[in-house]
């Protein structure tokens, strides 16, 4: 299974982390938050002995193997012997330990500098931000160091868009092929490549990614939030995971203009990247052509039009702009997953409510950094549902499912609906889980719609003026868990837990 690779990219992968944890030292510098130095100097240098253990070990293994193969074949039997290629197993494992293994480290600056003193909730806290979820234990975020807030939105933003395609962007260094990565952590049942080669890939949808980043900040900074606070919405927005600096989320920025721009980034953020590529390159028919893009923007619009008509028609806003602005915002931030509030929507009508509830199911684009089951998964369910009633009225004719012009492959649908199975079985395993820590059946199942849709607020006791501080630390780790399995799509964390898995091919 390839462990000695898997090990090898572990270390290039804590390196680069650590490259990271340097901006918001910098910042505690800046700053002159001088009691949160040590807090990342720490997981910095336990990143690079790691980095620096696993090259030691990797070079002795090397020179043994030399010494082995010049004494049993000479030149001749170092050149047979053959190199460490990462397989679709060891692109598994390396994902999910990648991931386990960042929540770890991440959430030391926490721990460290006793903001959190508990590792459990350091750790739930740091896994909800890699894994763009936005659920949090904090009560007063505004007390915190300005730094670490930062740290707690760059765990986003480099979530967002995947921290393993940022290594695969940077794989050519290593000399090894990525594309199992990718396929393994992608949001997404498919992974479109731009180019031919997944490294050339990687590096355009993260040029996007970064481009959005620093168009977004300076717009937010013209609406008056000062840099760190831009840098840390654009983080919460691009990544839909939600995080804000402000204990009160986006609702403590008064002005509409604040409102809208992070409205605009919220659904450009649930759309397919690999589309941003062939719309910055004149591609514009494959936008009008995509099925999933179309739905996408149906759904959206169709759900805005309902509620901002409730929200008005019922009284709760009594200027149509007011229903408008806060309609618009709350139905792009659930329905990307990002977790963002202008207001307690849980004090709603309840068909306002109802319609947030629904598009909890829905998610994001796949390739998009959205969680949720995702908008492509729906349409092509909801394609087989229409093409079984083609058979039932026509049952000689024959039907092929086809999605952007393109039949679809039996096993393409077979994934996905086992997906969707999955999907629903770990929801009721996480809405039994929480209903026993003693939560009623509203909040235990919005919290697990939450949590493996990589939500982070939903309704009841989890509602957007509450949080998770009050659950216990053993419900925090199945959740912790709940926030991976989502984000990395169920089957790429469940597939180590075969014993097929660890057999030998």
């Amino acid at each position: 299974m390839s462990l000695g690779v898997v090990i090898r990219l572990l270390g290039f992968f804590f390196l680069i982390l650590s490259a990271f944890l340097l901006l918001p030292l910098f910042a505690a510098l800046a700053l002159r938050e001088y009691e949160m130095l040590g807090a990342f100097v720490l997981p910095i240098l336990g990143s690079l002995g790691f980095f620096a253990g696993q090259l030691i070990f990797r070079k002795t293994s090397e020179r043994f193997h030399r010494e082995k193969s010049m004494a049993s074949g000479g030149l001749r039997g170092i050149i047979a012997r053959p190199k460490g290629n990462l397989t679709v197993r060891g692109g598994f494992l390396f994902v999910t330990l990648a991931w386990l293994g960042a929540s770890a480290l991440g959430a030391l600056p926490f721990f460290l500098s006793q903001e959190i003193p508990s590792f459990t909730r350091s750790f739930f806290e740091t896994m909800s931000g890699f894994t763009t979820t936005g659920a949090s234990i904090l009560t007063n975020i505004e007390s915190l160091p300005r730094s670490l807030l930062l740290w707690r939105g760059i765990t986003h933003w480099l979530g967002g868009m995947g921290i393993v395609v940022l290594t695969v962007a940077l794989f050519p260094l290593l000399g090894v092929g990525g594309f199992h990565l990718v396929r393994a952590e992608a949001p997404g049942p498919t992974v479109d490549r731009i180019t031919p080669r997944i490294t050339e890939t990687a590096k355009i949808l993260w040029a996007i990614y970064l481009g959005f980043t620093i168009v977004q900040t300076i717009l937010l900074m013209f609406g008056g939030m000062d840099f760190i606070d831009a840098l840390i919405h654009t983080f919460g927005t691009l990544a839909t995971g939600g995080f804000s600096s402000r204990n009160a989320s986006i609702a403590a920025f008064s002005s509409p203009y604040i409102h809208w721009v992070i409205t605009l980034f919220m659904i450009l953020a649930g759309i397919n990247f690999t589309l941003f590529h062939r719309l910055f390159t004149g591609s514009l028919t494959s936008l009008s052509k995509n099925s999933e893009l179309r739905a996408y923007l149906a759904i959206y619009l169709g759900a805005t039009f309902l509620l901002v008509a409730n929200l008005y028609y019922s009284g709760t806003y009594r200027v149509l702009g007011e229903a408008l602005q806060f309609g618009t915002f709350q139905t792009a931030s659930i329905m990307t997953t990002t977790g963002f509030a202008t207001a307690d929507y849980d004090q709603w009508p309840m068909f306002s409510r109802s319609i947030l509830f629904f598009l909890m199911f829905v998610g994001g684009s796949s390739g998009s950094t959205g969680g949720g089951i995702k908008v492509i998964r729906l349409v092509i369910l909801f394609k087989l549902a229409a093409l079984h009633f083609k058979k039932l009225l026509e049952p000689r004719g024959v039907f092929t499912l086809r999605m952007n012009d393109r039949p679809l492959q039996d096993d393409s649908i077979e994934a996905i609906s086992g997906f969707v199975f999955l999907y629903i079985g770990i929801l009721l395993l996480i809405t039994s889980a929480v209903a026993w820590a003693g939560e009623d059946l509203v909040s235990s199942f919005s919290t697990a719609l939450a949590i493996l849709g990589n939500i982070g607020p939903g309704f009841g006791s989890v509602g957007p003026t509450m949080n998770y501080a009050h659950m216990p630390g053993w419900l925090l780790w199945i959740l912790s868990f709940g926030m991976m399995l989502g984000r990395l799509e169920i089957y790429s964390v469940l597939v180590i837990f075969t014993p097929m898995f660890w057999k030998r091919s």
